[in-house]
């Protein structure tokens, strides 16, 4: 028997296993990043933009299909980090938009959502480029228009959409030279198939784990143990898992299984429904509860946690957020002074390239880059936070860049500029260029022009075998990567360096900035200064320690 039509309840389903589905398959989405650096973001950026939707869904009461499409659209646009993430809030919005004054969902309204979909992120790039989860998302949408008009069944719409998805998924090479170079797919259309894919089996009916979503969502749970408590944990293995039983569970089995478990532990839970049995215990030994349990039946929903060490992490977390709360507290005796007519906000990591943004007059330093992307929610908790009429926005990565002209779009009380600052040092240089004299159009010129005399290269390790840029790369090389691609590719890191930088220096160059990372000592370093000092004796060689963690070090010719 056909089905024509999808509830809001069974959307809500689809949508969180979906989120699942990305959230467990993230690593290997990230393993599909074209280079091969150790911060190769993809799937984790994808799994937390629609983890922040899917914590505001499953808190929702009263569901219908208005408040869902809110809280898909709401929740993914505001925890987008990366470009791909953007890109896939972007999708979500567009359709939502397309369902949320419906009371079902059929095959034509699924075909439209799909249509507002592609048609809401390809506008969000400013250059699309093919061979993208745009191409991917625009060829589920155009399949999804030819088939609404063939068939009415969702069972077999769905899957032919997949299908189209797939297809058009192992194109992408042939689109993208440097993919098919790599041997790989795209990460983000990957990324997208990952999420239908698992809303389709919500739709067939299968058994989802959502215990990452639940996780995400919970505020509390039976593993957390009280800043007092912990100082003298007995049993420090909190232990849960389900027995699916092979025979009748019974009282008295229950009885002997909790006398067992208090032997070997405290906390006790036992609760069999069925042929379902639940378990929590603290032991020191979670091995003897999980043997005395296979007697019973199979596990499933195994979970061990070390409650000593997250004491350990509580009592980090706690003075993280004492400063945090001192942070914002300085923030609203700022916020209580008259607004200055200009101010910055500029993404940063490594305690001297804070510490050197600070001093040039940036008045919030959002802690990100490479390693971890900021969400649209981070800069707008920014923007907040910054005292003036007008806030520039120093994104200092291209992958920072969609988000801060995400959180633009979502300001109404302040002029927010986004100085599309691709890397650390033409953020440098883009702040150092400000004039507080001038207007914000004047400076927003003034930083566009001079961020295009800065080139930039990094030095990092390669963290997978792969090919790119003609450089055949193995795990562990050490790599130079200049603002178009990879330049140099050795054993020796200044090597390394000295080689890329061969390939940024021209006869125009008249500076050389050096900032030098958490993994270099200083001794090292300054070698490595005296060194370009002598090959570069007609340049200025200015150096740093910039802290930044993966990158050796980062550099800028101007």
């Amino acid at each position: 028997m056909a089905v024509k039509t999808i509830s809001v309840e069974m959307l809500a389903k689809m949508f969180l296993a979906g989120a699942q589905n990305i959230e467990a398959k993230k690593e290997f989405i990230n393993e599909l990043n074209v280079f091969p650096v150790p911060d190769g973001d993809t799937g984790t950026n994808m799994s937390l933009t629609i983890m922040s939707a899917a914590k505001e869904v499953t808190a929702l009461e009263n569901m219908d299909m208005k408040s869902l499409a809110k809280a898909i659209s709401s929740g993914s646009l505001r925890g987008a980090r990366g470009n791909s993430g953007v890109i896939l809030s972007q999708l979500l919005r567009g359709f939502t938009k397309a369902v949320r004054d419906e009371k079902e969902v059929n095959v034509k309204i699924l075909a439209a959502a799909c249509e507002r979909a592609k048609d809401t992120a390809y506008k969000a790039v400013m250059k699309p480029k093919e061979g993208t989860i745009l191409t991917v998302a625009r060829g589920i949408a155009e399949k999804a228009a030819v088939l609404a008009e063939e068939t009415e069944d969702l069972e077999e719409f769905i899957p032919a959409l997949l299908e189209e998805g797939d297809a058009v998924l192992a194109r992408t090479p042939e689109m993208l030279p440097v993919l098919k170079e790599a041997g790989v797919v795209d990460s983000g259309g990957q990324g997208l198939m990952e999420v239908l894919k698992g809303a389709y089996d919500a739709f067939l009916g299968k058994e989802v784990d959502y215990s990452a979503i639940s996780a995400e969502g919970a505020g509390s749970s039976m593993t957390k143990v009280s800043a007092e408590a912990a100082a003298d944990i007995k049993f420090g293995y909190c232990t849960e898992f389900i027995i699916m039983t092979e025979r009748e569970f019974t009282e008295n089995d229950e009885m002997e299984f909790k006398a067992y478990l208090e032997s070997i532990g405290d906390s006790i839970v036992c609760v069999a429904d069925d042929d379902v049995v639940k378990i929590h215990v603290h032991t020191n030994d979670p091995g003897l509860a999980i043997q005395k349990a296979l007697t019973y039946g199979q596990l499933s929903r195994m979970k061990i946690d070390n409650m000593r060490e997250e004491h350990q992490e509580k009592l980090i977390r706690d003075s993280q957020k004492l400063a945090q709360q001192q942070k914002e507290e300085d923030q609203k005796k700022k916020s209580a002074e008259p607004r200055k007519p200009m101010g910055f906000i500029t993404v940063s990591i490594g305690e001297g390239l804070n510490s050197v943004f600070c001093e040039l007059g940036a008045d919030y330093i959002i802690e990100g880059g490479q390693t971890m992307n900021p969400s649209t929610e981070d800069m707008l908790n920014a923007i907040e936070h910054v005292n003036a009429d007008a806030v520039f926005i120093l994104p200092n990565n291209k992958n920072i860049v969609l988000a801060a002209n995400q959180a633009k779009a979502l300001v109404k009380d302040k002029e927010i500029v986004v100085i599309p600052t691709k890397t650390v040092p033409q953020g440098i240089t883009a702040i150092i260029s400000f004039m507080p004299e001038a207007g914000v159009q004047e400076n927003e010129e003034t930083m566009l022009e001079a961020i295009k005399n800065v080139k930039s290269g990094q030095v990092t390790y390669a963290v997978r075998d792969t090919r790119i840029d003609d450089k055949e790369i193995h795990e562990g090389d050490i790599m130079g990567i200049g603002d178009s691609g990879i330049l140099a590719v050795g054993q020796d890191i200044e090597k390394t360096a000295v080689e890329m930088l061969e390939q940024l220096v021209d006869e125009d160059s008249e500076l050389i900035s050096i900032y030098y990372g958490e993994e270099v000592n200083e001794e090292a370093a300054q070698n490595f200064v005296a060194e370009i000092e002598e090959k570069y004796p007609d340049l200025d060689v200015d150096a740093h320690y910039g802290g930044q963690p993966i990158y050796y070090y980062v550099l800028a010719v101007e």
